[in-house]
């Protein structure tokens, strides 16, 4: 623990891998396709969701429980790439004219969401493993004096998989080569 991060910073490497959900018998396996970057990182805000479930007797709590429901909050970035568009909200891509078309009958993707936050000793990898995510606002205003750059945003909700797991992140005891490594592919832990 001698090199871990006292502060964190800098939010960059934004990446996401398209999950998917195959049912054998009873079992739920999980993969991710290859992890795709976004560059352009501005914010985010993730906000731990649950609660904390009191049960009362004999006059006392007798028994609390704290519900684990993932995260919820907002992703800002620069601007969402297209790949994205079309991975995760199911846009469609024009063989010819090459224009993204939106249709309200696509359904969106669950995604694992890959991002590093330096530290003041360490840059921290993280995996949510299991995100859905609103499309992104269109937002844009009039150029004045300055050339002001409007951002984009999509509220992320990162649920706990079935078999309960919903983020892992690196320490700063974390081989080199696992962090080396972190884009390539969604670490899940014991994967070969």
């Amino acid at each position: 623990m001698a090199n871990e991060n006292k502060v964190q910073f800098n939010l960059k490497n934004v990446h996401y891998a398209v999950l998917t959900e195959a049912k054998t018998g009873g079992a739920t396996t999980y993969s991710w396709g290859t992890p795709v970057a976004v560059p352009g990182a501005v914010n985010l805000n993730l906000e731990q969701q649950g609660e904390i479930t009191k049960f009362y007797a004999d006059g006392i709590v007798y028994y609390q429980s704290p519900v684990n429901n993932g995260y919820e909050g907002d992703l800002e970035m620069a601007r969402i790439v297209d790949k994205m568009l079309q991975d995760v909200w199911g846009m469609t891509l024009g063989t010819t004219s090459k224009v993204l078309t939106e249709n309200a009958n696509t359904e969106a993707k669950a995604f694992a969401l890959l991002f590093q936050i330096d530290g003041d000793a360490n840059e921290d990898c993280y995996v949510l493993y299991n995100c859905t995510g609103t499309r992104p606002a269109i937002a844009a205003k009039t150029k004045e004096d300055t050339k002001e750059p409007q951002t984009q945003s999509s509220t992320i909700s990162a649920a706990p998989l079935g078999n309960g797991n919903v983020m892992a992140r690196t320490t700063s005891e974390t081989p080199e080569a696992t962090k080396n490594s972190w884009f390539n592919e969604v670490f899940v832990e014991g994967a070969a």
